[in-house]
């Protein structure tokens, strides 16, 4: 496994100018309240790159003339009476040992050894604007640097993000190992809470099935706090309240997922609280279904990013003409953008070690095509408030239905078909 970050340094340095440095912060503990802090997690391009989880540590890496990499990393110190409290620290000899740093130190030496490091490169890149703490620490390493030699070449500053996060875009054998096991967590999650469900249980209730799930099959994190929406609730789209009672007639839109070995997934399933669709709720359902069906056909090489967007744009824009929601032509309505009262949102985004993951959308200037490796989610929806100025019996339905979508040479592989999707097959599973 160490192999893997070595190799991801490697081929990072190789996309960066000779006689140039880049710098990536690790995470820092954030409290929670009074003396306690959340759960660490790794910044995830600091975590791409070392594989080390400590947190208050740096990596540099130095591309020289010859456009060999050196990588350098600044970690806690050893430290016998912090490992009695907070556990195991590797140290600058165990980073080094451990993850194949070329050198180690401790991180109460950066300031003194960073200038050191980037004296006499010419450009220094890094993802300014994330973190405010490390923006000022840049500014005042790049001036230390400079003052070690007044003849040196200036230092340009340039933003590493993008390089990073398309990189991370493309995902190696084994990180699809990993998206594949936190999707199938997932997956099994979703298809245990249709079987689960009652009216009268609570949406609360619910979100700690999901994670009870997640966790005794290895997930013991959520990737992103879960959605868990019964009713209209649905029709709010990051609702997180997750608090009030689930009824009989009403719809449960739960969007979760799991993080496994730092790998994200992001499934959502609408499904009814009773077992069996109503006749409005299975009629936007379908449109749904089809909607995304056909956007994920369009998830392939010969595609870019934008594609199964306009096609889920006009499945869902002709299904609501054929209700009667929207009235004209296919063509004057999409073209005015009316779908969006009901489905606001884009079809998806890339998914990897965060749950909207890092990774450009556009390239040279236009939509990027699909490639193999990457991984986005597939997610149209139809969304229905009390005070939209359609037919009573439509209002109040909300309803998404995501996957999670492997691009491949030949096509593409959903990850996550684990868990039905068919209107037929989930209600047969919840009887």
């Amino acid at each position: 496994m160490k192999n893997e970050f070595i190799d991801r340094r490697k081929k990072l340095g190789s996309i960066f100018p000779p006689n140039s440095a880049v710098v990536i912060s690790g995470a820092s503990i954030q409290l929670r309240n009074a003396d306690s802090s959340h759960a660490f997690r790794q910044d995830s391009s600091f975590w791409y790159l070392t594989g080390f989880n400590e947190p208050e540590s740096t990596l540099v890496l130095y591309i020289n003339e010859s456009q060999e990499v050196q990588s350098t990393v600044f970690v806690p110190k050893k430290d016998k009476v912090k490992e009695i409290w907070d556990g195991y620290r590797a140290g600058p000899e165990g980073a080094e040992k451990d993850h194949g740093f070329d050198q180690a130190f401790n991180n109460t030496e950066i300031n003194e050894i960073l200038p050191e490091l980037l004296s006499g490169s010419h450009k220094v890149f890094y993802p300014f604007g994330k973190n405010s703490a490390l923006d000022n620490s840049m500014v005042e390493w790049i001036k230390a640097a400079k003052s070690k030699d007044r003849h040196s070449p200036a230092i340009d500053i340039a933003d590493a993000a993008s390089k990073i996060g398309n990189q991370r875009l493309l995902k190696s054998a084994y990180e699809i190992e990993q998206m594949k096991k936190a999707c199938q967590i997932s997956a099994e999650a979703h298809v245990e809470a249709m079987r689960f469900v009652k009216s009268g249980m609570t949406e609360q209730e619910m979100e700690a099935f999901y994670l009870y799930e997640f966790a005794k099959r290895g997930g013991r994190f959520s990737a992103y706090t879960p959605i868990v929406a019964g009713g209209e609730n649905a029709c709010i789209l990051h609702y997180v309240e997750n608090c009030k009672q689930l009824n009989d007639g009403d719809l449960l839109l739960v969007d979760a997922g799991c993080e496994y070995n730092f790998y994200a997934s992001d499934i959502t399933r609408t499904f009814p609280v009773s077992g069996k669709f109503t006749k409005p709720q299975l009629a936007i359902y379908e449109i749904v279904l089809e909607a995304q069906v056909k956007a994920i056909e369009a998830v392939s090489v010969n595609n870019n990013v934008m594609d199964a967007q306009g096609i889920s744009e006009k499945v869902i824009t002709q299904g609501l003409i054929d209700l009667g929601i929207l009235s004209g032509s296919l063509e004057d309505l999409h073209a005015a953008g009316a779908f969006k009262d009901f489905y606001m949102h884009k079809i998806g985004h890339w998914l990897g070690l965060d749950v909207h993951d890092a990774g450009d959308y556009m390239e040279n200037n236009e939509f990027m095509q699909f490639k193999p490796g990457m991984v986005t989610t597939v997610e149209p929806g139809i969304y229905i408030p009390a005070s939209a100025k359609v037919e009573d019996q439509w209002k109040g339905i909300g309803i998404r239905i995501e996957d999670d979508i492997l691009v491949t040479a030949e096509g593409n592989e959903n990850l996550t078909e684990f868990v039905p999707s068919d209107p037929r097959e989930i209600e047969a599973l919840m009887a």
